[in-house]
């Protein structure tokens, strides 16, 4: 089932990210996360690219088909292109096709030093029009509520994203975000611009205040007073943080769902802990059998 189908279903759309582990632990370990995010029953499970650079890494491909033969659940394979070529590209999509992987979120990727940047893709857009033209995918994009941070400004990031739907994205993930109000305003000119694809809201909980003042140097995403306060009232005390965090992330997917968000994507970092109390804390909020 193609992710932008999920969305006619009367109710926001549920789903995870997971990464595949480091190349020092075996693959078998996100098994074990899975085996817990399963139970959650997600509408569908998206799985990071691994290790950066690897343009023909396997183990996302071999996550996202376990996902779907041992949980029944839909997956979506990430895909990153500004280290690619269209004949690594080919391969991956050959791969994808024979492990009945069918949807992909089509990326450019941060640029890894000591690599290459390749020529063929220069934006996700060039990736996404590229992908629809090998088969019938799905495919679904980024988009960063607070602007990427290549972008010069927001008229011009809601262009490029413009470009990357009319290229044949078909859904929209975006980046992480602790301000609700920062989403909406991007909604608002979204919808303005004529984008009209599903939008899905991307939801990291705080675990860690190194780990999201890291994230949020990468992504630009800003910092409310309150989740500072969160952040510097328990910075010490790791099971207040995570439990806080818990609580913050649940009362902005309620404040979303209130004001019809078209889905929820949560950041697990595979934590299937989190996940969890954050699925039963909006199960009725969002209308998701657990």
């Amino acid at each position: 089932m193609k992710i932008s189908e999920m969305f006619n279903n009367g109710r926001p759309v549920f789903s995870f990210e997971v990464f595949p582990p480091k190349r020092t632990s075996p693959i078998e370990s996100i098994y074990e996360v899975l085996d817990e995010l399963g139970q959650l029953k997600p509408d569908f499970i998206s799985v990071t690219y691994g290790a950066a650079g690897n343009v023909a890494n396997t183990d996302t491909i071999d996550i996202c088909a376990g996902i779907k033969e041992k949980y029944g659940i839909e997956s979506m394979a990430h895909l990153t292109c500004v280290h690619a070529t269209k004949e690594s590209v080919d391969i991956i999509l050959d791969d994808l096709r024979k492990r009945n992987v069918n949807n992909i979120l089509a990326l450019r990727g941060d640029i890894v030093e000591g690599l290459e940047p390749q020529k063929d893709f220069l934006h996700a857009s060039d990736l996404t029009s590229y992908i629809k033209s090998k088969g019938d995918f799905g495919v679904s994009g980024a988009c960063y509520p607070e602007v990427h941070m290549d972008a010069e400004s927001m008229r011009e990031d809601i262009a490029n994203l413009k470009t990357k739907v009319e290229a044949g994205a078909e859904h929209l993930v975006s980046q992480l975000f602790f301000d609700n109000n920062c989403f909406y305003d991007f909604i608002e000119k979204v919808r303005i611009a004529g984008i009209n694809v599903p939008v899905e809201a991307g939801i990291m909980p705080v675990t860690n205040k190194k780990q999201i003042e890291r994230m949020v140097s990468m992504c630009g995403a800003s910092l409310p007073a309150k989740f500072s306060k969160v952040m510097q009232r328990f910075e010490n005390n790791p099971e207040a943080l995570r439990d806080a965090g818990i609580a913050y992330a649940i009362n902005q997917i309620v404040d979303l769902v209130a004001n019809g968000v078209d889905g929820i994507h949560i950041y697990t970092m595979n934590n299937p802990y989190i996940a969890r109390k954050i699925s039963e804390g909006v199960k009725n909020v969002i209308g998701h059998d657990i």
